[in-house]
């Protein structure tokens, strides 16, 4: 199987020890919990508490109490009628609770349907509605709005649990008494025949009635597609999330038993889950978990545990580059700071390395493989502004943006196809959503690329996002780059807005550097330098901030939806 699908370029080198191939083994993905609890039972799998003043307090659990408790998870799931296909819902943030839930699900042969806890009651109803969700684990604070949003849909169960039940004692207590009240946390379940306490759960019986699970089963429905329209469930199945672990595990030849990796990216969007949680189960890593990004508690927990393993998004290294505080804190215990989820900026990226002395591995992927495709290598050429190159057993093609059909020369952009073992099956009762994407074995991203001599890509944009003006092709990312080049922006994204005889023009968004000033005028004048006079936004607005997924993405289409069409100036009057 060739790597590369394109011709005329070079195959990029791999790193020493990273296989152009690999073997999966042909297992479900809670085998690889149960062996690594056979093999390291006493490794600890998660760290988990909070900061108290200038410490973190927290609690361990070892793998073999992780798998004992996804165990007695799975048998309280078919105490409560879940059956082999059922869809189990997790509203969590990252705590020991996400894990076991996860692979417990797993091993009762149902399907997870990760689920964003900063969703609202409309957003809730609509994934599970849409997946048929028939039990629902919520963190007690949003319980109330998942009862709210479980109204008239086929959840039968709400399973709630505390934040605190996992923290040591000390924590626990001065939670109660200081925190639990004032935040929500304490929520009265009593009332509701859905409701049931995850302690609850763990009782009883802990004997798993076995489930025949193959690798062609479905793992997980991981909803997609926010920022391009109505969410869309993409089916993983246990066959894509094993294999892409395993790539990861290949591309990251360093990962030893026992290594701290820092778990901020959320477990519930797939990059988290595959990358850290699934990743470390794998590598019989320990998981510090932070179920919020709050810079203290990173600082603080990069100090106490010394991880080697740091997976972010653009959105962390923009925080942690105007944090007063990166230069109090020493980072080079982080061999591997990796991003993902978003475009990382060529500038952001390079002032935080200058300011850490860190090297970051910019990758990419996407929710419909399970995620990742690409990624810079670690020892070898890294190239700021590639998302570098296919990870083992990764095909790429690249086609040409009108018909779909035409593989196209390189060093041209064109759209990404890609084929591999990690490739979804396709999305959730959407036949017609699935027949656009998957083609001929092949998964159109809909991302714009382009592959360079070397064989490393670049995402130019998505292909939804594409701004045609007078019938060019502007590519936000690039008038976002060269605002991010300026001193004074902290933040930027580049839309397009409807204009009488343009078809569209280029309007910019842009959040300064705290304290700094700017005038619209100064940044046009800065773009002008920089761009084809086309690209150049005809209008700048300054925002305290961008609309964002949770990960990190902005959202253009909603800064898009905001504006309305630019109207010329009037024509002046006659005589």
């Amino acid at each position: 199987m060739s790597m590369m699908h394109s011709a005329g370029h070079r195959e990029a080198p791999y790193d020493p020890g990273v296989p152009r191939h690999l073997e999966y083994p042909p297992v479900p993905l809670h085998d690889l919990l149960e062996r690594t609890a056979r093999e390291h039972p006493g490794t600890v799998a998660t760290i988990f508490g909070a900061p108290v003043g200038g410490r973190c307090i927290e609690a361990s659990l070892t793998y073999e109490r992780l798998n004992a408790l996804a165990d007695r998870f799975a048998a309280g799931l078919q105490r409560l009628g879940v059956a082999k296909g059922d869809r189990v819902a997790l509203v969590l943030p990252n705590c020991p609770q996400f894990a076991y839930c996860f692979f417990g699900t797993l091993k009762a042969g149902a399907v997870v349907v990760p689920t964003n806890p900063l969703y609202t009651v409309r957003e809730l109803r609509t994934q599970l509605v849409d997946s048929g969700a028939r039990v629902v684990v919520v963190l007690s604070r949003l319980y109330p709005l998942v009862a709210e949003a479980a109204t008239g849909t086929d959840v039968r169960d709400i399973v709630v649990t505390n934040i605190k039940e996992h923290f040591p004692l000390p924590l626990r207590l001065l939670f109660t008494l200081a925190r639990e009240r004032k935040e929500g946390h304490r929520v009265n379940i009593r009332g509701d025949r859905r409701a049931v306490r995850l302690r609850d759960v763990l009782k009883g019986d802990t004997s798993v009635r076995p489930v025949p699970v193959a690798p062609s089963d479905l793992a997980i429905l991981q909803y997609t597609g926010g920022t391009t329209g109505t969410p869309k469930g993409a089916m993983l199945s246990h066959r894509a999330l094993v294999a892409n672990v395993h790539q990861c595990r290949a591309w990251h030849t360093a990962i030893r038993e026992g290594d701290r990796i820092l778990a901020i990216m959320p477990f519930f969007h797939v990059y988290g889950l595959t990358v850290v949680m699934n990743l470390a189960v794998l590598g019989a890593m320990t998981m510090v978990l932070i179920p919020r990004p709050d810079l203290r508690h990173i600082f603080l927990t990069i100090q106490k545990h010394r991880p080697r393993f740091f997976p972010g998004a653009p959105r962390i290294y923009i925080l942690l580059n105007e944090s007063r505080d990166l230069e109090r804190y020493d980072l080079r215990s982080v061999e591997s700071f990796l991003s993902g989820s978003a475009p990382l900026a060529v500038d952001v990226l390079e002032r935080f390395e200058r300011l850490t002395g860190g090297k970051v591995m910019e990758g990419y992927g996407l929710t419909e493989a399970a995620p990742v495709t690409h990624s810079n290598p670690r020892e070898g050429v890294r190239k700021p502004g590639s998302v570098g190159i296919p990870v083992p057993d990764v095909e790429c093609k690249i086609v040409d943006l009108e018909t779909g059909t035409r593989e196209i020369e390189p060093g041209e952009p064109g759209e990404l196809c890609l084929r591999g073992p990690n490739i979804m099956d396709g999305y959730w009762h959407r036949p017609d959503e699935t027949a656009l994407v998957l083609r001929d074995g092949w998964l159109h991203t809909g991302d714009v690329v382009r592959v360079d001599d070397d064989g490393y890509y670049f995402v130019v944009d998505r292909m939804k996002e594409m701004i045609i003006v007078s019938g060019f092709k502007v590519y936000p990312r690039e008038v976002d780059e060269v605002l991010f080049t300026h001193p004074k922006v902290l933040e930027a994204a580049a839309v397009g807005v409807p204009h009488p005889s343009k078809g569209e023009v280029v309007k910019a968004f842009v959040v300064l550097r705290p304290g700094a000033t700017a005038t619209a005028q100064e940044l046009i004048d800065h773009c002008r330098a920089n761009l084809a006079p086309y690209k150049v936004p005809v209008d700048i607005s300054f925002r305290t901030e961008l609309p964002k997924t949770l990960i990190g993405k902005v959202l253009r289409r909603q800064l898009a939806a905001e504006e309305p069409e630019v109207s010329l100036p009037p024509l002046p009057r006659a005589g």
